[in-house]
């Protein structure tokens, strides 16, 4: 996965931790290796002393760019040899971040996602990008935190002071000033899922366009109760 699969806030840690040399061409020797790497054969293939391969692989572990493993060697023989290897793989392919978050990799995949159901079913695509979207949203979704959901997301909820939530971006700003009708339809699908995951209504979501700020919002219950 790419590093879109993690909390912004981890997104953009991952981004600085990877501003070391000695990380960046760490991760990318991992990236590359065919198989699970130890720190024996990092230090020796960056030309590191072990300790200093030993001490920033746990530093991408613990941004949640490495995954860690432990694994008897096979090829080991000798004293020791019968003890698991610390090992090191990708835990994502990329890493980026932006300030503030967009998440174009999630509109390509319910775009994609939408084209590819409206050609196997032979159904429009705006009808499949609905389902598609809200699917996706639920998946989403944090039973019983809808604000931690959106956090998450990257929406930046605020709340009104009325029961309901302002979102203060947009994650798919770019793509809405061009193509404002399906994006922000997408968008709407998108947060309908996330709210029924959890535990709202998807009433709750209310197209709300406007300069500065996503194009719904999440209503107070006054406002879905009387929809």
């Amino acid at each position: 996965m790419s590093a879109s699969g993690l909390p912004w806030t981890r997104r953009i840690a991952a981004v600085a931790s990877l501003g070391d040399d000695h990380r960046r061409r760490l991760f990318e020797y991992v990236l590359a290796a065919p198989e699970p790497v130890g720190r024996d054969e990092a230090a020796a293939a960056m030309d590191l002393p072990r300790s200093t391969a030993s001490f920033h692989l746990e530093r991408l572990a613990r941004e949640g760019i490495l995954r860690v493993e432990f694994r008897k060697a096979a090829h080991k023989a000798g004293p020791g040899s019968g003890r698991p290897a610390k090992l090191y793989s990708p835990e994502v392919q990329e890493v980026s971040a932006s300030i503030p978050e967009r998440n174009y990799d999630l509109a390509g995949h319910l775009m994609a996602g939408a084209i590819s159901r409206s050609t196997a079913e032979g159904i429009p695509v705006g009808a499949a990008l609905i389902d598609v979207a809200r699917g996706k949203g639920r998946e989403s979704g944090k039973p019983g935190d809808l604000p931690g959901a959106l956090r998450d997301l990257g929406y930046e909820p605020s709340a009104d002071g009325l029961g309901g939530y302002r979102l203060r971006n947009c994650p798919f700003h770019r793509l809405s000033q061009d193509h404002e009708d399906v994006v922000c339809t997408m968008n709407g699908a998108f947060l309908s899922g996330v709210a029924s995951a959890s535990g709202l209504s998807e009433d709750c979501v209310i197209l709300d366009p406007g300069a500065g700020h996503c194009c719904a919002r999440i209503g107070t219950v006054q406002e879905i109760t009387e929809s």
